[in-house]
């Protein structure tokens, strides 16, 4: 069986730790078989080989991206190459481009209180990506997300105690997974930085979504 191929690219925001997590997750793949090339910036979304790798991983915030860049990237995951990513990092990737965000399946828009303790709630299934796993508590930013009501959630939280009442006992999703085209995308809002990487449920979730995510 040949080697699978992946390519990380960072960027944007710093108080995300991009250079930092894009270190942590080629070492990731790279335990899991995969020969990884790592890229600062977008410019390597524009090569037309992109399509060849069969993971994608952006690690990019409030961010732009060239319409050419872009283009290319959902052609390539409609045609089969899997995108997995985390936090802003993947859903507050690039403000501007709602086709990325159609094919994310959401994208941040608040989290109430910044830096906060919360409860991520396992759902009720037996998808391997959550396999095993109880509801466990975690302490970051919250994510308020807009989402597609297509995607298939694996994880949710509760909104609780917020200054918005409007707000408070609404369930947001956390973990989900979905199809685009041919290729599989998967994303989780936890992640801020990369030290939540020592989180044994945040690695797990992420490391599993994105095995799951690869062509």
């Amino acid at each position: 069986m040949s080697e699978k191929s992946a390519l990380i690219v960072w960027g944007g925001w710093e108080g995300h730790t991009p250079k930092q997590c894009a270190d942590l997750v080629k070492d990731m793949l790279e335990a899991n078989g995969f020969s990884v090339n790592v890229s600062e910036g977008t410019s390597a979304l524009a090569d037309p080989a992109l399509g060849d790798f069969d993971l994608i991983v952006p690690i990019i915030t409030q961010s732009d991206i060239e319409k050419a860049e872009l283009a290319n990237l959902l052609k390539a995951v409609r045609q089969g190459t899997g995108i997995a990513g985390f936090h802003g990092q993947m859903g507050d990737s690039f403000r501007n481009e709602t086709a990325y965000q159609f094919m994310v399946g959401g994208q941040w828009v608040a989290h109430p209180g910044d830096i906060i303790d919360y409860t991520v709630k396992i759902g009720d299934t037996d998808d391997p990506i959550v396999a095993g796993l109880s509801d466990f508590a975690y302490r970051s930013e919250q994510y308020y997300m807009h989402v597609d009501p297509s995607n298939e959630v694996l994880a949710t939280t509760v909104f609780e105690n917020t200054d918005f009442d409007e707000i408070n006992g609404t369930e947001i999703p956390v973990v989900w997974k979905r199809s685009y085209g041919q290729g599989r995308v998967f994303y989780s809002s936890l992640g801020h930085v990369a030290a939540e990487f020592e989180v044994s449920q945040m690695r797990t979730i992420f490391e599993r979504g994105a095995l799951w995510a690869a062509r």
